[in-house]
């Protein structure tokens, strides 16, 4: 009985591992694999491969095993049939009539999904409880859907696997990690680079001939469902052969080859694809051009004083002990502000305050994600291939901006209205020396209005205000670093602040109410004794989409920054072009602070500042200097653009929309120079030279 149950696993089993072989096989003949194999090396990777698949396949069945354990006739059954089909429908009505339900707060298309899913899953339990007649029939409907996806699957990444090593010689890695955060993107790629429509003509064919196939063969063993005692053998014994298999899998990936093309053709694409999820980085010396390290080093490093990473700043004029506030600010475009030629009047008072501030007006972020924009501002080093250092294992006891606040005796501290654990904020600032305010330091009167990414700008306002009151009274001087969250998806807030209700839920509404929230906390901030002595820094993560014509679309990574103290920093506009990586560089310069540097941004205002910025996507590196953007990416691929503003009504400072013309002779200062910021950053962080 037991073995016959075990029938679908081995029909899908065995498909999975034909389709694996083969892909195996094409690999070792493809011509990108510049390697000759023999008989025996060959024998030996396909036996490895073929043992990994196998323990890939037992977890990778871990669904359809729950599926097969909730397969039941007693369910229906009086009174548990009517109870279950009671609660399905009450958490339909729930994810679609309840206006602030969970799954609303998350914006997007995902109530949509929610709704769909409990709504089909009530609809299916309505009709097999109330047609028992049919219910045979609806079950083996719902088991050939089930092959249908497991087939599809597995061919579907088959076919992906061989373009994927088409293109760049390896199984998946975080590039396959980034195709599924660019899917726009990528699938734009697709449709114009392969002939779509017989592809997947051909693939979906293939997957129902091959699902009937099975469904024929196995489809018997649904009349007779095991009973629960049955079950819990075979659960457990599912148990055992996961952990076995998690066990087993990395060592398998372990074993020592000759070289890279053998051990990526044995490997096995799914655990590869959760490796490159979880480690959160792309190795930049196998996929992007390179230079000799040492030229790479100097070359970027003459743009410091002295050229080298650890450098002493000695300013002549004596330290200036201010406390410093941070404000990131979520998804704050530069064309959000009436400076930039917006007539929306959604950011009045950032408008004003930039005239009484130092303004950066030719500033870019870094990135598109916040913790590419938290890396920059607080590491100051340009991004990497990958995802942000933010998010990787190795991502604590950096020089950061904290360590130099921390080394002069400030209290340092990073204040988020939602969960820090999100992103791994909390992970990385407390790994550098961070304490954390966030959500959980919340009292439940604390909090006026919350969604899903936290409480409102407002309400971390005021415990802003509150924390940095209680550092003041206890004679601290005070680093804190405050990220917003409310000009974000959904774009809730609390009706009656601005003129846009928070049930609109636009784009406009969040920046207009993120301004209104960063008024009200300087108002609170004039009535305390610190404000006087404090320099408040307010600059943009990143903006707030970076879809565009081009891989890095200039407008896309433009933002506001500004620095404000009043009498002591004089309202004045830097216009040349900048990185978000130069403007904690540039405080501590206008703080006069003496200390010894790995930073890799500038002061812009030492004698030797180069104008330039960093804008990168998980894989495309750019590099904005002398009116070109270069352009490195996976597969050693270089690009280059030259940049001319279009005509708009702007003054030429805060024109911010550029055409981006393909150059077919590079300038070649430039292409070296970009391969030097990167190859460089992803040597010092690899070997661990910026740490503390």
């Amino acid at each position: 009985m037991y073995a016959s149950k075990l029938k679908p696993y081995l029909y899908l089993g065995l498909f999975y591992g034909v389709v694996s072989l083969i892909v195996r096989i094409i690999f070792i003949f493809h011509p990108i694999t510049t390697v000759k194999f023999g008989l025996f090396e060959s024998l030996k990777i396909l036996f490895i491969g073929g043992l990994t698949d196998v323990f890939v396949f037992i977890l990778a069945s871990s669904i359809f095993a729950l599926y097969s354990l909730f397969l039941s006739d007693s369910k229906y059954k009086k009174p548990y049939g009517s109870v279950i089909f009671g609660l399905l429908v009450l958490a339909f009505i729930y994810t679609a009539f309840v206006p602030g339900n969970i799954f609303k707060q998350y914006g997007g298309s995902f109530p949509e999904v929610a709704m769909g899913f409990i709504g089909l899953k009530t609809l299916l339990f309505g009709l097999m409880l109330f047609l028992p007649a049919q219910r045979i029939k609806i079950r083996n409907i719902l088991y050939f859907i089930t092959l249908f996806l497991y087939v599809l699957l597995i061919i579907f990444n088959g076919v992906s696997e061989y373009f994927f090593w088409n293109e760049f010689g390896v199984r998946y890695n975080f590039i396959a990690v980034d195709y599924l955060i660019y899917t726009n993107e990528v699938i734009g790629n697709i449709m114009e680079s392969y002939p779509v429509i017989p592809l997947f003509a051909a693939i979906l064919s293939l997957t129902v001939i091959v699902t009937w196939y099975i469904y024929k063969k196995t489809k018997q063993e649904l009349l007779t469902l095991p009973n629960f005692v049955q079950k819990l053998i075979l659960l457990f014994s599912f148990i055992v052969l996961c952990g076995i298999s998690l066990v087993i899998i990395p060592k398998l990936g372990k074993i020592k080859t000759d070289n890279t093309f053998a051990a990526e053709i044995q490997a096995n694409g799914f655990p590869k694809f959760f490796n490159a999820f979880t480690q959160k980085e792309l190795d930049y010396f196998q996929f992007y051009p390179t230079i000799n390290q040492q030229t790479a080093e100097t070359d970027f490093l003459k743009q410091f004083d002295p050229p080298t990473l650890i450098r002493n700043i000695n300013p002549e004029n004596p330290e200036v002990r201010k406390n410093v506030v941070l404000i990131s600010i979520e998804s704050l475009s530069a064309e959000f502000m009436e400076h930039y030629g917006n007539d929306q009047k959604i950011m009045p008072f950032l408008d004003s305050l930039a005239d009484r501030s130092l303004m950066f007006t030719d500033l870019y972020a870094t990135g598109n994600r916040t913790v590419r924009g938290l890396e920059a501002l607080t590491l100051c080093i340009p991004p990497t291939a990958g995802e942000s250092v933010v998010k990787r294992a190795n991502n604590k006891n950096k020089f950061s901006t904290g360590s130099v606040f921390k080394s002069k005796g400030y209290d340092v501290k990073f204040l988020y209205g939602g969960y820090s654990y999100f992103d791994n904020m909390e992970d990385f600032y407390k790994g550098n020396g961070y304490e954390i305010v966030d959500r959980n330091n919340f009292k439940p009167e604390e909090i006026t209005f919350a969604n899903v990414w936290g409480v409102s700008d407002e309400d971390m306002a005021k415990k802003a205000i509150e924390v940095m009151n209680k550092d003041a009274k206890a004679g601290k001087t005070f680093f804190h670093h405050w990220m917003t969250v409310s000009n974000h998806r959904p774009f809730t807030y609390p009706d009656g602040r601005i003129d846009i209700p928070g049930t609109a839920k636009s784009r406009e509404g969040g920046v207009k109410y993120t301004d209104y929230s960063i008024r009200k906390f300087f108002e609170m901030a004039k009535k305390q004794d610190w404000y006087k002595n404090t320099v408040f820094v307010i600059v943009a993560d990143h903006c707030a989409s970076s879809a565009g014509k081009t891989e890095l679309p200039m407008d896309k990574y433009r933002i506001p920054g500004m620095i404000f103290s009043e009498g002591f920093i004089a309202p004045q506009k830097f216009t040349q072009t900048m990185s978000q990586i130069d403007v904690m560089p540039t405080l501590f310069g206008l703080l006069n602070f003496k200390y010894q540097s790995k930073f890799l941004g500038q002061d812009v205002f030492t004698k030797n500042f180069q104008p330039k910025a960093y804008v990168a996507t998980y894989q495309d590196l750019g590099l904005i200097k002398d009116n070109y953007l270069t352009i490195i990416s996976p597969t050693k691929k270089v690009k280059q653009y030259s940049l001319s503003l279009q005509p708009s009504n702007n003054p030429d400072d805060f024109k911010i929309f550029y055409d981006e013309t393909p150059v077919k002779d590079f300038q070649q200062n430039l292409v070296e120079d970009c391969i030097s910021v990167y190859q460089s950053v992803s040597f010092w962080l690899k070997e661990n030279k910026l740490n503390k």
